[in-house]
């Protein structure tokens, strides 16, 4: 079953492919990346019934773009595939290396807007969003946001959105043009948008595609404290304070709570996961990431799986006893903002 995207977006799988790590080794990526395992894992995921791609140039400097183009090159001329990608996080050579830099003026917008087109191959974007709100200060939210108002108008982009904003930004900018989605870290790890942005889109009429479900591969159940040193040395995943202690062992912990309510419904950790996102009202999809076709396999049937009362109580329970995650507004990124 499909859900719509918002009031008036399109209909999308309530799980869709998320390329993050297909990206290959930079700064913010997780370790070597196969390129043909990535396009097959694309394939794979087209193949059980995604029907939506998100990516993102920032995700190792335009190749996780370049490979989501390969892989649509690949599908048949009849598949239905909508591609969703974001602007606003540039690079440039910096002293020391790449910088990535907060860019929402409307020039960034629309020259990001045209390479992506490019790195896809495709005429149009289907959903293009905001990465992150602009932190250099640079440019008012409004002239940015007027900005892809207008790349919609001109047929450039489908739907618009954004990613990792606060209520008073998506107020802001919904006074100029609807705001079609929003893309917030949400997780068993990750609770803090379902206090106000989730409650806040369902008034709107914005639709909710939650990034990181499985919280960075900690609730797939097939990462140990052990793994963490076998993490490849520029994971990012090494730097994350949900992957140092005391919150390891915190979470960990949780996963071995969530391992009977998973056996009850015959799924993987991985789906269970997933599928707590999806029973959050408001949460119209989720973006599950994956570089291998095995990958896929794990996390497809999160769509099939239905959380009863009693089942979304055992895990509320197991979160306070455990002390899992948090409920705070996650930080951005680390990045040159001048």
């Amino acid at each position: 079953m499909r859900r719509v995207l918002g009031t008036a977006g399109p209909a999308i799988t309530p799980v869709g492919l998320g390329t993050w790590a297909m990206g290959g080794q930079y700064e913010f990526g997780w370790g070597p990346a196969d390129d043909d395992e990535s396009v097959a894992a694309t394939l794979r995921a087209v193949e059980v019934g995604v029907n939506w791609i998100d990516t993102a140039p920032a995700y190792g400097l335009g190749h996780a773009e370049e490979i989501v183009g390969r892989a649509l090159r690949r599908l048949p001329a009849d598949a239905e595939v909508l591609v969703f990608t974001k602007c606003g996080r540039r690079w440039r050579e910096g002293v020391s290396g790449v910088e990535f830099v907060y860019d929402l003026s409307p020039e960034s917008i629309r020259s990001e807007c045209d390479a992506s087109l490019r790195r896809l191959g495709v005429e149009r974007l289907d959903l293009l969003q905001f990465h992150w709100p602009d932190h250099s200060g640079r440019t008012p939210v409004e002239e940015s946001w007027q900005t892809m108002a207008e790349l919609q108008d001109a047929g450039k982009v489908r739907w618009i959105g954004v990613c990792n904003f606060t209520v008073e930004l998506l107020e802001r900018i919904e006074a100029i043009r609807h705001v079609d989605s929003l893309q917030p870290p949400y997780s068993l790890l990750n609770r803090n948008a379902r206090q106000e942005l989730i409650p806040w889109c369902a008034e709107h009429g914005t639709g909710v595609i939650v990034y990181s479900p499985m919280a960075s591969g900690l609730l797939t159940g097939s990462f140990s404290r052990e793994g963490l040193d076998r993490l490849a040395p520029d994971d990012w995943r090494r730097r994350s304070p949900m992957f140092a202690e005391p919150k390891l062992s915190q979470n960990l912990a949780l996963v071995e709570r969530l391992r009977p309510i998973a056996a009850r419904h015959g799924c993987d950790l991985a789906a269970l996961a997933v599928a707590w996102t999806l029973a959050t009202p408001g949460v119209t999809a989720a973006i599950v990431g994956a570089r291998r076709p095995a990958q896929v396999d794990g996390w497809a049937p999160a769509a099939s799986v239905r959380l009863s009362p009693d089942d979304l109580a055992d895990i509320e329970r197991a979160i306070e006893e455990t002390g899992a995650g948090t409920s705070e507004p996650p930080a951005p990124p680390p990045v040159v903002v001048s």
